[in-house]
């Protein structure tokens, strides 16, 4: 029987990784995934080295295997597009910072989005993405993990051949990949046919990059570019499906990272998700059951 990883997006609070790992646990999750910081700017406490000492020690006393914590780089980085020098080398130096602080935290991983190219070729764009993570990347660097993106504007790494493109000219081996189930969806990948696009992935860059997983239901039809996440079952992909992601065999190793809206904006659903996903049973009345939980 499969050991589930199961996680979510967790705060990075006053306690930083501590605060995360109890966030976690509250949920009843042996992974999971955080900011360092807000997403949206580059406001950065120091890392508290007493606080990683405590969360470390409470994730072996729990059963959270530090290989199974993902750090996300923040929305503002784009490394697709130099056509601003200052912008690419600010996103290039962010990013530095980022694998810093990871590396302070104890994190292996962290997840990046690849890219924009807004305004020049993609071929181009993909191509600068490579170099700044030839600029980026060192020996002894957390692996950064390059998101499958929905496709919406000019978002890059919307296909396994861009991904590819990407590796095949980024010179050192801690790159690897991110699948987010909903981003595939929308990009037009059938997650329902989720061993057909396993076999796809390991054709094209072998499985053996795949490090985390985005579980998400899509509130968008199969290749509409949208990226708009929706809860567990309640979206086009389905719950048999993602429970299907869950229970594969081939990244049985691999976290599964729950990113699904926050009930009414205000109530996560982590908790009720990751109990439905343990039972592997859909909850029917997964939002009012999470409505009533936190009222």
């Amino acid at each position: 029987m499969i050991k589930m990883i199961l996680g979510c997006h967790v705060n990075f609070t006053n306690e930083q990784l501590l605060g995360s790992t109890k966030q976690a646990l509250s949920y009843g999750a042996n992974a999971f995934m955080f900011y360092t910081g807000a997403p949206q700017n580059t406001i950065r406490k120091s890392i508290s080295e007493d606080y990683t000492k405590e969360a470390h020690k409470l994730m072996r006393e729990n059963e959270i295997d530090l290989k199974n914590v993902i750090c996300h780089a923040p929305y503002i980085i784009n490394l697709a597009n130099n056509k601003d020098p200052e912008k690419w080398d600010f996103s290039i130096r962010f990013l530095k910072q980022e694998l810093e602080r990871c590396k302070e935290l104890g994190v292996s991983y962290i997840v990046v989005h690849p890219g924009s190219a807004v305004g020049i070729e993609k071929n181009v764009a993909l191509q600068n993405i490579s170099d700044a993570l030839n600029l980026v990347i060192e020996e002894d660097s957390p692996m950064i993990l390059l998101e499958t993106m929905a496709g919406k504007g000019t978002e890059c790494g919307c296909t396994l051949e861009e991904l590819q493109t990407i590796l095949n000219n980024v010179n050192a081996n801690n790159v690897g990949i991110c699948i987010d189930t909903c981003h595939m969806n929308d990009a037009g990948y059938n997650i329902q046919d989720f061993d057909t696009l396993l076999n796809k992935i390991d054709e094209t860059f072998g499985l053996d990059k795949v490090h985390c997983v985005h579980l998400n239901d899509s509130k968008n039809i199969l290749a509409s570019h949208k990226d708009r996440h929706e809860n567990l079952g309640l979206g086009t992909i389905g719950y048999e499906a993602l429970l299907k992601v869950v229970l594969n065999e081939k990244i049985k190793d691999v976290p599964k990272i729950l990113e699904t809206p926050y009930i009414e904006r205000e109530y996560p659903p982590y908790k009720f998700e990751i109990a439905s996903l343990k039972a592997q049973k859909q909850n029917p009345n997964l939002i009012e059951d999470i409505k009533n939980f936190y009222k």
